[in-house]
């Protein structure tokens, strides 16, 4: 179950009655006596990290004795050397499995004594499904850092890019935009919705869509998350058709469609065509089905004024898209244009409603 705290969370299949705090019980190295369980406050994590589990947690004793030392052991063992960002992973992965054991004056615990957060069994069986089943890191911690946000994410929801960020600068240079309600067609995890709505003033407002039910809770789940619920309400549906009653009344219109081509699928990297879903890659034959039906919509959507931004594979697809928009819809749309990411590759295509 994925978290409602800001705190991420590392198993998101396992139920937390309370999300704000940490249940540890500190157990005997080589006993199975256990002690009354106490909350513990967690420190800031570096990276997604593990909620408190319900039942017994795997006790670790001194540094250098128990699980967490024979969890590091068979950890870097599955790590080749030419794979640092493993080593990184592996580094963030067994700081946030463990937490210091709680003590009280009833129940004193050695100085050092550690506790991981979930069996043992558990974290190393995480941990193999990254390495040797290439599953993104991001869905075994059930979250990813973007935008200034810990977005909570898992599989069937795709994992917000970094590239993906510009598009909350390009907003935030539209006039007004503070004030204006905005459309996220194809939101997924939420993060553009949230992360546009904490941009927003009193008035502005987000209505975002998708056509998975699975998105469509996830991307709830995060609006709660941080608290966004009157500003950002998320609709289920494919592209423009839960908005019939904003029509024409949006400032501006972001997407970040399917656009890969079919035939590209198969030479994804395996972190990427094996577990993220197809609904949310496949742009079909040529990249192009989704982005040109956002294209048919927008003139109705916009009101006068509004602008759109849309992601795209490329410099291929934005030259193509931005030809397209203009000789069609010449008297609709102006200062239609493709924009660069960092890696110089023109990856967005934006522009205004007349």
């Amino acid at each position: 179950m994925l978290s409602l705290s800001v705190r991420p969370t590392l198993f998101p299949f396992l139920r937390r009655p309370n999300p704000r705090s940490f249940l540890l019980k500190p157990l005997s190295s080589y006993a199975t006596a256990s002690a009354s369980a106490s909350a513990l406050t967690p420190p800031t994590p570096r990276t997604p990290c593990l909620p408190e589990h319900t039942d017994d947690p795997t006790p670790l004793p001194p540094p250098g004795y128990g699980a967490r030392p024979a969890l590091r052991r068979r950890a870097t063992a599955l790590v080749p050397p030419s794979a640092p960002h493993l080593h990184r992973h592996l580094r963030w992965f067994l700081a946030d499995a463990s937490a210091p054991a709680p003590s009280t004056p009833t129940d004193p615990t050695p100085p050092n004594h550690l506790l991981l957060r979930a069996p043992l069994d558990e974290i190393e069986a995480l941990w193999l499904s990254h390495v040797r089943d290439r599953r993104p890191f991001q869905y075994v911690v059930g979250n990813e850092h973007w935008g200034g946000l810990v977005v909570a994410v898992r599989d069937g929801v795709l994992i917000p890019r970094p590239e993906t960020e510009a598009v909350l600068e390009m907003v935030g240079a539209v006039d007004g935009f503070q004030g204006g309600w905005w459309a996220d067609l194809g939101t997924g995890s939420g993060a553009i919705a949230v992360a546009v709505a904490r941009m927003l003033g009193p008035s502005g407002r987000v209505f975002a869509t998708d056509v998975s039910e699975v998105a469509v809770e996830v991307a709830r789940l995060n609006v709660q998350r941080y608290d966004m619920q009157d500003k950002v309400e998320i609709r289920h549906g494919s592209w423009f058709e839960p908005l019939e009653d904003v029509k024409g009344k949006l400032m501006g219109v972001i997407s970040n469609p399917p656009y890969i081509p079919t035939g590209d699928l198969p030479g994804l990297q395996p972190e990427v065509g094996w577990h993220e879903p197809k609904l949310a890659l496949d742009g079909g034959k040529d990249g192009l089905d989704h982005l040109l039906l956002l294209c048919e919509g927008l003139s109705s959507a916009l009101k006068p004024g509004g602008f759109f931004v849309f992601e795209t594979n490329g410099n291929k697809q934005s030259d193509f898209l931005v030809e397209f928009i203009s000789t069609k819809w010449s008297s609709s749309f102006c200062n239609v244009e493709a924009v660069l990411d960092f890696a110089d590759i023109k990856r967005f295509v934006r522009g205004y409603r007349r």
